[in-house]
């Protein structure tokens, strides 16, 4: 059913330029600002996704609004008030990634270089600065409690709840004063499981899992 899915998209759903200009508030005002799919326009484009890979670190997927973006140009981070520098876009086809020269607006692409951008933040031009609207962020539901096996572990834990924070913010990590443990909160039983798995099986920590303990 994926091919029908595809094609259904291409040809009922609406192309970038299709659709209303994307509405965003310019930095330190309450003034609202449109920006239309022209790629000749001031760069505009959201961070939706963070992910780490083994052979080029952190990758930073990015949805282009307006304007363009080349390999090697300095964007502004309009979230963090910074600018940072695109290294590489990238192409991703499931496991395989195609390096870009550029991309334009309606694209999708992964982007490398950006160390300070996180999910929800927006990269634009520095002179049409612009916040476009960040996802919403539902609380945790459920806890476990979780720790290292040995001492040297610690520190490699410590890396990998950081790493997977950044890829995905909703998950909640947190220490317990009164009894001492580290508790990590997520969606649901099954978004733990995969969090604990992804710590095992990707970055090698070796974890004990279990109940939170009641203070």
């Amino acid at each position: 059913g994926v091919q029908p899915l595809l094609d259904a998209i291409v040809d009922y759903l609406p192309a970038p330029n299709e659709v209303p200009p994307i509405v965003g508030q310019i930095p330190n005002t309450e003034e609202k600002a449109t920006r239309e799919a022209d790629d000749k326009g001031p760069l505009s484009a959201l961070a939706f996704k963070v992910a780490t890979d083994s052979d080029v670190g952190k990758i930073v997927f990015i949805r282009i609004y307006s304007g363009s973006l080349e390999a090697g140009d300095f964007v502004y981070n309009a979230t963090k008030d910074i600018k940072e520098r695109i290294s590489r876009i990238l192409q991703i086809h499931a496991n395989k990634r195609k390096q870009l020269r550029d991309a334009t607006s309606g694209d999708i692409v992964a982007v490398i270089g950006l160390r300070e951008t996180y999910t929800g933040d927006t990269i634009c031009d520095e002179k049409n600065p612009i916040i476009l609207e960040s996802m919403d962020v539902p609380e945790p539901v459920i806890s476990v409690a979780i720790e290292p096996k040995t001492e040297e572990e610690r520190g490699k834990l410590e890396d990998t709840l950081r790493k997977l924070i950044e890829e995905d913010p909703t998950i909640r990590v947190m220490s317990n004063a009164e009894t001492g443990q580290r508790i990590i909160s997520g969606m649901g039983e099954l978004h733990l499981e995969v969090i604990t798995d992804r710590m095992i099986r990707e970055f090698g920590v070796k974890v004990n899992v279990g109940t939170p303990q009641v203070a």
